[in-house]
């Protein structure tokens, strides 16, 4: 799996990251790259650092983060955390073997951190907005409220005979309940395994059976974009295959009834016979807190396992310090919460911190385009936080959509899910963030459970350079692996992104696979966590991520990975958006294909813009990096998550249509056939 991306480095370097800015967009940025000041009180920032000896700025702080790492977390896990028995061990971690154990001898419950100590001393704090899918109809909901509904639903999970360690499904969309039902599950013991409520019945019966799940918590619909979505519809024919079910749990989003089976519970009723009392379950730091699935290379999804503490912890830490969260900020993540993103910053890492975060249920062009920014607007958002498809989405639509709103409340913008590329964060920065927001690229996966690469946090006034993710976290050391799976010390390298020590948030094993979790991500570089992305450190040491290494062409010899092709067609004044992969040529080996969404209105013709593209690809890249074909079509295949079906798109140029595997994941599966039928046409055309 090993593979190394020097043979394209100097190009992509040189192009993506010089003239791919103009004079003009750096001379913008320039107040953002001045030198950091060390002259500040870095305890003000964290104040367990004032025992960190020797440390007085950021940089120090992390290298202490990185080289005290267990006087680091055990200092920040202490004071972080509310324990009902104090850890005795920091960590006991060792990568080679697949072992990940943290703050152990330690008991605690996340619900408690969460909600109960808040309680103490801001009880009529706002914990929810849930931003429901009709505009300006939001709900809000205290801690004390919070706490109400968690107990009320832990007390009916254990009348239904949940017990300490059993699964428990949630199919439902971003609301109240369904954060209450994810920390009802963490108070009594049991094991959360949300699923993105626009998964199809099979999808969700493989995950509940691969859980094992006992219960599903579901509603008896949906409302998404103004669209009505039969969620227990789903479920019935999900659970028909599911012998391990032996309840529905059935809330009622809409007043609209639904047909109730035998094993079917009205939620609400039940709730309301409950007491507003359920006493939290001591669990071990390592105890399992939810397990969340993900596609995997083999097309089986992996339920990755993330435990009480690490994890808590980490999300708690990353939320505060990327995003500069604040005592009475509202924090706007605006991703579903069958995601990790969802779970870290819009469920865990928020309130852990006693702070408000807002639930957003519906889609960014739903009424109109403007839905984000009235949203922001109407509830006075500080940090917003959301994905590059939908800035890309939202930018086709132009900037009257945003300055329509008042935006004033904004502090820090972030981005998250797939690397940023230069127009979208230009626009964003510039446009939605008026100049003034600092814009936090961050990079993180599923498996890494919150945020590892971002350029927040940093010594103030340090410099933020365009779509890049720039500096780890505390605690995070990266490595950069080359082809022979050697370390490379040096800067303005590129390579294997790994991560060379364990860190708290990492996911503890694949459920019921712990064979292929050591396969996956411990094999390849023996001693380092393996990404599976690729990426290049800069002179300074600033990080960017160029794309997954099984997103990489071999043409003629040269490594190229399709991140950076993309990032040249992107800048095309008429593509919103690009996917390139790879396609079997007889003479090159490789050859690259392009895919291209046009931005409305587009009135140039297809001959033109696709010699523009291959000139511009030619002339910043290199000659052998242009595309062979460009396909242009209405829309991308893309998960409900908004990531890119590359696979998709790979199996279509090989001329593979009709073994494309699952679609279950894909958020809108006729643009599949659209695709074929224009490959077909293209492929009679040669370039």
């Amino acid at each position: 799996m090993a593979m190394s991306f020097l043979a394209c480095r100097n190009t992509f370097v040189n192009h993506c990251f010089g003239r791919k800015l103009t004079t003009a967009l750096w001379r913008s940025f320039a107040k953002r790259k001045t030198t950091s000041s060390r002259n500040y009180n870095i305890a003000a920032c964290m104040p367990e650092a004032a025992a960190f000896l020797g440390v007085g700025d950021h940089s120090g702080l992390y290298d202490y983060s990185v080289n005290e790492g267990e006087r680091f977390w055990g200092a920040v896990g202490r004071q972080r955390l509310s324990w009902i028995t104090p850890f005795h061990t920091v960590q006991d971690c060792k990568l080679r073997e697949g072992k990940i154990r943290w703050f152990e001898g330690g008991q605690l419950n996340a619900s408690v951190n969460c909600l109960d100590r808040h309680i103490h001393t801001c009880p009529e704090r706002v914990a929810l907005i849930w931003e429901k899918d009709e505009p300006g109809t939001e709900v809000t909901v205290t801690y004390r409220q919070l706490l109400e509904l968690t107990c009320r639903l832990g007390n009916v999970l254990k009348r239904q005979g949940v017990r300490k360690g059993d699964r428990v499904t949630i199919y439902m969309p971003p609301c109240p309940l369904a954060v209450a039902a994810m920390l009802a599950c963490a108070r009594i013991g049991a094991v959360h395994t949300v699923v993105f409520a626009g998964f199809s019945s099979e999808a969700l019966a493989d995950r509940i059976r691969d859980a094992q799940s006992k219960l599903v918590i579901t509603a008896n619909q949906a409302l998404r974009g103004g669209r009505t979505i039969e969620l227990k519809k789903t479920v019935d024919q999900a659970v028909k295959d599911c012998p391990s079910i032996t309840r529905v749990l059935v809330a009622m989003r809409t007043e609209n009834q639904v047909q109730m089976t035998d094993k079917d519970i009205p939620l609400e009723e039940e709730m309301m016979k409950e007491d507003v009392t359920c006493d939290p379950v001591a669990m071990e730091s390592e105890d399992m807190l939810f397990l969340l699935y993900t596609s995997g290379s083999t097309g089986k999804p992996k339920g990755l396992v993330h435990t009480h503490a690490g994890y808590l912890l980490y999300t708690s830490l990353t939320h505060r310090y990327v995003f500069n969260y604040h005592d009475g900020d509202v924090f706007g993540c605006v991703a579903d919460i069958g995601w990790i993103t969802g779970h870290s910053y819009a469920v865990y890492g928020p309130l852990c911190n006693g702070g408000t975060t807002v639930l957003f249920e519906s889609t960014p062009v739903y009424p109109d385009p403007g839905r984000y920014w009235e949203t922001v607007e109407r509830l006075r958002i500080n940090q917003f936080y959301g994905a590059p498809t939908a800035i890309r989405l939202l930018l086709k639509y132009g900037n009257q959509w945003v300055k329509k709103y008042d935006r004033s409340s904004l502090k820090t913008l972030g981005s998250v899910g797939e690397p940023i590329n230069s127009e979208a964060w230009e626009w964003y920065s510039r446009v939605v963030g008026e100049g003034r927001c600092p814009l936090v690229d961050t990079w993180w996966q599923t498996e890494t459970g919150g945020i590892c690469i971002a350029p927040r946090p940093s010594d103030p006034d340090a410099e933020i350079i365009p779509a890049m993710v720039m500096r780890p976290f505390f605690g995070i050391q990266p490595a950069l692996m080359d082809d022979k799976g050697n370390r490379q010390s040096a800067n303005d390298v590129s390579g294997a992104l790994c991560i060379a020590q364990p860190w708290p948030g990492m996911a503890r094993t694949i459920y019921n696979d712990h064979k292929r979790y050591i396969e996956t991500y411990f094999q390849p570089y023996p001693g380092h966590f393996f990404t599976g992305d690729g990426a290049y450190r800069s002179k300074e040491g600033y990080y960017q991520i160029i794309g997954r290494l099984d997103d990489v062409l071999n043409v003629s010899g040269h490594r190229l990975g399709t991140a950076e092709i993309e990032e040249v067609v992107n800048q095309h004044r008429v593509v919103v958006e690009s996917a390139v992969v790879g396609y079997p040529h007889e003479i090159k080996g490789e050859g690259a294909y392009a895919f291209i969404v046009l931005k409305d209105g587009v009135d140039e013709p297809e001959e033109l813009i696709e010699k523009q593209l291959r000139d511009t690809v030619s002339l910043k890249i290199a000659k052998y990096a242009a595309p062979d074909y460009i396909q242009v079509v209405k829309r991308l295949p893309k998960t409900r998550s908004g990531k890119i079906m590359r696979r998709v798109l790979r199996k279509i140029v090989e001329g593979k249509g009709s073994q494309l595997g699952d679609l279950s994941t894909m958020d809108d599966q006729t643009a599949v056939q659209e695709i074929i039928d224009g490959h077909k046409r293209l492929r009679g055309t040669p370039r």
